[in-house]
């Protein structure tokens, strides 16, 4: 009552040698590298660093001023309601504002039927020109 074990060959032969790789010792190495990487990494900040004003600020002497620009849903312009012409016009107004040493608040009002491009040109023509305070604004008239 014997088992033949292996690969049938003569008692007095040498086994055949084994063709596979041990992957275990492999994969282990393999772990530990991966846990070192993981311990080692710096921790990810997606934090952004603002110098943020220290006290309280003085109280608001003077309510500032608001200029108000308005699109209308088919692209029309107005400047504190009154509808501005043409784009030169829109830009010498603009630049009356940028050149005051304390500016108004502009206050962007678009439609929300209105093309972006018409907001977007009003915006890019604020920033070119040196408008520093500008913000858009809800708009429950022409929404």
């Amino acid at each position: 009552m014997g088992m033949n074990v292996g690969s049938g060959s003569a008692k007095g032969a040498d086994p055949e040698p084994m063709m596979e790789m041990n992957m275990t010792p492999l994969i282990d190495v393999l772990l530990v590298l991966i846990i070192m990487m993981i311990i080692t990494i710096p921790k990810q900040n997606h934090s952004v660093n603002l110098n943020m004003p220290v006290g309280t600020p003085p109280p608001q002497t003077t309510q500032p001023v608001v200029v108000t620009i308005d699109v209308d849903f088919d692209g029309t312009i107005l400047w504190d309601g009154q509808v501005v012409g043409s784009r030169s016009e829109l830009e010498a107004k603009m630049n009356a504002v940028a050149a005051m040493p304390d500016q108004p608040e502009v206050h962007l009002r678009p439609n929300k039927l209105v093309e972006y491009k018409v907001v977007a040109g009003v915006m890019a023509t604020a920033q070119r020109l040196g408008v520093t305070k500008i913000g858009m604004v809800g708009n429950e008239q022409f929404q």
